[in-house]
């Protein structure tokens, strides 16, 4: 089993979005998974995703409102087994913070599940609801690849 955390700024809009559509394909095709996200920053603390993210996925079919915010621990690093932040910034975050024993992979999260383009998965948080819909398109696409890869047992090689 695998243990997933995403990462972004606030765990509010990006992240809990990945997170909220890996448990729900993870739970439709019987996969047992740990699947959290958490913030750089702990702006949020406490709160419920963005209204925006929860409509939007909630039209698929996806729950998130049940999510939290929370900001990255140390512990995160050593709880879980890979990493994925939604930026380049904040992969150097996570790269900054990794103590040097963890042994967890920190990835961008497109690029490691097969996406080349674009590479980051863009803040929707000052846009529009189309800014939303566009993160929830990228994730649930970024979704499938992750779960090919997990099913392939395919993380121990830099995509």
């Amino acid at each position: 089993m695998y243990r997933i955390l995403f990462v972004c700024t606030g765990n509010i809009c990006r992240s809990p979005s990945a997170d909220a559509v890996l448990r729900h394909e993870a739970a439709a095709q019987g996969l047992h998974l740990t699947v959290d996200s958490c913030g750089t920053h702990g702006y949020h603390i406490g709160e419920a995703p963005d209204p925006r993210a929860i409509r939007v996925a909630a039209q698929q079919g996806i729950a998130m409102d049940q999510l939290r915010a929370r900001k990255l621990e140390e512990d995160d690093f050593y709880d879980f087994d890979i990493l994925l932040a939604m930026d380049h910034g904040h992969l150097k975050e996570l790269q900054r913070l990794q103590p040097r024993n963890s042994r967890a992979r920190v990835e961008l999260y497109l690029p490691f599940c097969g996406i080349e383009s674009p590479q980051e998965v863009p803040d929707p948080y000052y846009g529009e609801i189309a800014n939303f819909e566009y993160v929830l398109e990228l994730v649930q696409d970024a979704t499938v690849g992750l779960l090919q890869r997990l099913q392939n047992d395919d993380v121990t090689h830099t995509a």
